[in-house]
């Protein structure tokens, strides 16, 4: 039986604008399963995003209680949130955030160097994550010389350079176009297939459809929680037409 990789109970996450209090999560409980797949859904402040970074650890809830790995990480210290975002989640991002004069094959590398693995580990390493996303021949490219959709599967590569746990991509096709946006979820598809853990933020109902569940949040809680049978990505990009 699948065990819950991450678990929330309560979750809160409050700012404060003057003597205004916004919830930007207000008390949301939800579990998501080792190899789950998750589109997380919603308008403009509904509280996806900031989900999404209390997910990565990038931000800390102001109030219940979050489990990574059955791990409460909510009050662990800078460096021990760090140690969990290099080693148990990889990020992929809208816009690549890839560094623009450096190879795809060092970009990759990156995570390993915060990490202080070895550089002939890093190398390694690095050159299978770029033929896993199947770039292997384009490795000593920079990203300028490179398409949206290449450089949106280095990032992926960047992600799972480290073994994480589970990934979570913010928008990943909001800067590609439909055809390469399908080549994109067709890999996280594949990924998720032999076993990794996806959660996406996206806008769009083209891209939850790929998804095998859809959370949608608004006034920062999860107002549904939907199964969804995923359309195949790779199918459909095979079968859209190439534009000249």
């Amino acid at each position: 039986m699948p065990t819950a990789l991450i678990q929330t109970r309560d979750l809160l996450k409050i700012y404060r604008v003057g003597d205004t209090e916004v919830r930007a999560l207000d008390g949301v409980t939800m579990q998501i399963t080792t190899g789950d797949f998750v589109a997380v859904m919603g308008p403009s402040g509904s509280g996806k995003s900031t989900f999404m970074n209390v997910l990565g650890c990038l931000d800390r809830p102001s109030g219940g209680e979050y489990l990574l790995d059955g791990r409460p990480v909510a009050n662990l210290t800078d460096d021990a949130l760090a140690e969990v975002r290099n080693r148990s989640v990889g990020f992929v991002f809208q816009n690549f955030n890839l560094l623009p004069r450096t190879s795809a094959l060092e970009n990759v590398e990156l995570p390993l160097v915060y990490a202080g693995v070895a550089a002939r580990e890093r190398n390694l390493r690095a050159a299978e994550m770029i033929a896993k996303v199947g770039l292997a021949a384009r490795g000593h490219h920079q990203p300028a010389q490179l398409s949206g959709g290449q450089q949106q599967r280095v990032a992926i590569a960047r992600a799972l350079v480290t073994r994480p746990k589970l990934i979570l991509a913010d928008e990943p096709t909001g800067a590609l176009d439909s055809r390469t946006s399908l080549e994109i979820m067709a890999l996280l598809q594949e990924l998720n297939r032999t076993g990794m853990t996806v959660v996406i933020v996206t806008h769009e109902n083209d891209i939850a459809r790929f998804a095998r569940r859809v959370l949608r949040f608004r006034d920062g809680r999860v107002v549904a929680d939907e199964a969804n049978p995923p359309l195949d990505a790779a199918l459909m990009f095979a079968e859209e037409p190439v534009h000249a």
